[in-house]
């Protein structure tokens, strides 16, 4: 039975009813269950790339033996003197520890870790600038051992280290962190690294941040992990199969998505407490490449600067990732909102450690969401289709197909010409992530969103083809083509540098979406849902 007790701070209005609709489905068709039975016809008959990608759940259990390891490998890493730990990788391999390392900072006696995740020449500059080749310690990051960008990079690095170290002792100055069996294990073996930490291979790279992906760079960095992985079980034992859709975290926030994108209101934009101000990236690609495909799709809307209500059109739903005092400006701004008629939730964050929780919560909502939506969550097909493109084209040798020059500003202004209700733009900077370059960029969103009232994405290449891209491949019918980046003979291809104008898409109904949760260690309490 429905009791309809939200756990978060929502100001739904009249679209209160369509949530209590979303989760009584949830109840009706036992998705929680279903999820935790690992049962694939949740998303689809077919359990491919669905039946090996469910690890997620259980994955706290595999990485609790480790703990003790992999304290005592960063401790020994600590005491050789390493300054510097640089993580290269891409989209899943790479957003988790960047959260963590922005929001945690550095630990007092252990190396910075630093995330290097684009092969833009200043941004590399950028890192080689901060480290001495001979006291830095890089983890080449990658699922499939075959990130095209991350290798790349790697290759850069090497030469680097062998220049300083020479190439004997280079070796030991790289870890990989990969599959079993990918071809990055074999150039670990070849190239004489250090180590090479093997993950559970059902866990695509998104779901990945509670595994080796996550926990070896924050091990590193000298973070909490026992500290971690209890939150993370904490909110796992909140939203296990036992625990009704009335009463469970994730469940809400999984009706909250679904129930009003399929309104019309598929923005959801995220408005975080400074501390916490990372993590938004983290859901961004969590959402966009779970639910973005089929031509559907939860657009997360990041780092927007907040604005007056009269801006903001009727595509908006707002979640306030709040972690301590409230800011007065970002209150003031959201009652406003409120007010206004403007859907609004609030997920209270106690500390930057309660993301261990919260990485899980996303993670499950997200699978339960994309389940209502009728979207399979755990497949990126128009991103493995980029990449195949992208290879075939490497090896033939041609620049077929490759965007033409730099719009100006008359074409982005043909462009907006063209906004209709429900459209976002999404800016593609092949930039470095300075803080004048985004604050510059930041200045621009504002703009558009005062003028043209359409959600405005900003996303750093190439990084961003590994998380929000599929959704941009995949997601919501687009509207025209960019002028600047108009193809001579038609085919897909990866969004290019700029800008692209993205149309709202009207979602079907939902799917189907459980094997309860297996013996935990102790945990530290997670402020539980009301009953």
């Amino acid at each position: 039975m429905i009791t309809k007790r939200a756990p978060y701070n929502l100001r739904l209005g009249p679209h209160r009813p369509a949530v209590d609709k979303a989760l009584a489905q949830i109840h009706r068709q036992r998705l929680i269950q279903r999820i935790w039975d690992e049962d694939h016809t949740v998303w689809r008959h077919d359990p491919t790339e669905i039946a090996d990608r469910l690890g997620w759940l259980t994955v706290t259990d595999a990485m609790w033996p480790q703990v003790r390891s992999l304290e005592t490998f960063a401790l020994a890493v600590r005491e050789e003197g390493i300054q510097h730990v640089v993580l290269l990788g891409m989209g899943g391999s790479a957003l988790g520890p960047d959260v963590l390392q922005r929001t945690l900072g550095p630990t007092p006696g252990f190396p910075q870790l630093l995330v290097l995740d684009s092969t833009v020449p200043a941004a590399i500059k950028a890192t080689l600038d901060i480290i001495e080749p001979s006291r830095t310690l890089f983890l080449v990051s990658s699922k499939s051992g075959t990130t095209l960008e991350t290798l790349t990079i790697y290759s850069f690095f090497r030469a680097k280290v062998e220049e300083s170290v020479g190439k004997a002792d280079a070796g030991k100055h790289f870890v990989a962190i990969t599959d079993p069996g990918t071809p990055l294990v074999s150039l670990a073996d070849e190239q004489n690294f250090r180590r090479a930490f093997l993950n559970p291979p059902d866990i695509g790279g998104r779901y990945s941040v509670l595994s080796y992906f996550g926990l070896v760079p924050a091990a590193l960095a000298g973070y909490n992990l026992e500290r971690l992985l209890d939150q993370a079980d904490t909110m796992r034992r909140a939203t296990g199969a036992d625990v009704p859709a009335d009463a469970n975290h994730a469940a809400w926030l999984a009706a909250l998505m679904a129930a009003l994108s399929m309104q019309g209101r598929d923005k959801l934009t995220l408005v975080a407490s400074p501390s916490i101000e990372p993590f938004g990236l983290w859901i961004e690609q969590m959402l966009a490449e779970s639910s973005g495909k089929d031509g559907k799709g939860i657009i997360p809307v990041t780092g927007e600067p907040l604005m007056p209500p009269a801006v903001y059109s009727d595509d908006r739903f707002f979640i306030n990732l709040r972690s301590g005092p409230d800011d007065t400006a970002s209150s003031r701004a959201l009652q406003s909102l409120a007010r206004a008629g403007h859907p609004i939730a609030t997920l209270d964050i106690p500390d930057p450690y309660a993301l261990g929780a919260e990485f899980f919560c996303w993670e499950l909502a997200t699978a339960i969401a994309c389940a209502l939506l009728s979207v399979h969550p755990f497949d990126q097909p128009n991103v493995q289709q980029a990449k195949d493109m992208a290879n075939r084209l490497l090896k033939e040798g041609s620049n077929r197909d490759m965007p033409s020059t730099t719009p100006g500003a008359s074409s982005v202004q043909s462009l907006l010409q063209n906004v209709s209700p429900g459209d976002y733009l999404a800016i593609l900077a092949y930039l470095p992530a300075s803080p004048p370059v985004h604050s510059a960029l930041t200045v621009i969103r504002r703009r558009i969103t005062e003028k043209y009232r359409i959600a405005t994405c900003l996303g750093y290449g190439p990084s961003y083809l590994h998380s929000t891209g599929q959704l941009y491949k995949g997601g919501p019918p687009r509207g025209p083509i960019p002028l600047h980046h108009r193809r001579r003979r038609p085919g897909p291809l990866h969004p290019g540098p700029g800008l692209h104008l993205r149309r709202l898409s009207q979602h079907p109904g939902p799917r189907r979406p459980g094997r309860p949760p297996g013996p935990r260690p102790p945990h530290r309490p997670y402020p539980p849902p009301p009953r």
